[in-house]
């Protein structure tokens, strides 16, 4: 329950590195363990079950997940320079995660340097380089709800403006002389997207390890992070959450939204999702009232 070392010495009567290598193959062991079970590969089944749950409870078609990445505080670790600090001027580890409509992680990338952008962690091969490459066994494209003779579209993934708009990552349209089409799918993509903060505050509220700096070296930062995302999966389907809890603003840090370049096709797949939710077929009743 956030805990320190020192309290549980104490409390345990047991040596404080004792505690620590204790507590490091533990959460060694979870990850292991659970990982299989809790954050599994997906399959086109899979995939598709996860884009009707967006649907169902965002509105938003044709989407697999929400994608973020958030600075875990850490204290300075030794003679790293200025390697994990960030531009909010304190010392990280950077967790990127992938979190489904339920609020459970499908995917995590966690240890990079806290200088490092989103962006460019995301590339990496864990989930964007995936994505790329088609290596994720996601289906393939189709019409969007009530949409039949229009488009087939990719099923995607929504973020924020740090990460590059491409066919399968959405992002909003940059704040500038939007239209009221423009800003209607600003709206439907950010109740989307904040699944994934939610993600983050339910995980931080529950362990609260995350309320003050880890005091540990960065691997074994990666550990801690790690297990606690398999629990907070394993808690979550087994108990269900807390109302409250995702409303809760969490010790992790936004990233920085670097300057990210969009490809034209990313353009065109966005325009269309903007033009289909103020369409008959994709407007809900609303979304007008919030722009």
């Amino acid at each position: 329950m956030g805990n320190s070392f020192a309290s549980l010495h104490f409390e345990y009567l047991l040596g404080e590195t004792t505690v620590r290598e204790i507590v490091k193959d533990c959460c060694s062991s979870i990850w292991n363990c659970l990982k299989e079970t809790e954050m599994p590969e997906k399959t086109e089944n899979h995939w598709v079950n996860k884009a009707n749950d967006f649907y169902q409870r965002t509105q938003f078609p044709n989407c697999i997940g929400a994608v973020d990445g958030k600075h875990v505080r850490i204290q300075v670790p030794a003679d790293s320079g200025s390697l994990f600090y960030n531009y909010k001027h304190f010392f990280s580890i950077l967790l990127l995660a992938l979190v489904d409509a339920n609020y459970c992680f499908i995917a995590v990338d966690v240890g990079a340097v806290g200088k490092s952008s989103d962006s460019n962690v995301f590339k990496k091969p864990n989930i964007g380089r995936k994505l790329e490459s088609n290596q994720l066994g996601i289906p393939g494209s189709k019409p969007l709800p009530n949409d039949e003779n229009g488009k087939c579209m990719l099923f995607v993934i929504v973020g924020d403006e740090a990460f590059a708009l491409s066919e399968q990552v959405l992002r909003p349209y940059p704040n500038r002389n939007l239209s009221v089409q423009q800003r209607i799918y600003n709206y439907r993509l950010t109740r989307a997207r904040r699944m994934v903060e939610c993600a983050f505050g339910i995980m931080a509220n529950k362990w609260r390890i995350f309320h003050r700096p880890l005091d540990v070296t960065p691997q074994f930062c990666d550990s801690i992070v790690k297990a606690c995302c398999i629990l907070h999966n394993f808690v979550l389907r087994n108990h269900g959450f807390q109302l409250e809890d995702t409303l809760y603003e969490s010790n992790f840090e936004s990233i920085q939204a670097t300057g990210t370049r969009a490809n034209i096709k990313g353009k065109h797949v966005r325009d269309y999702f903007a033009k289909y939710f103020t369409s008959p077929h994709g407007a809900v009743p609303w979304q007008y009232d919030k722009v």
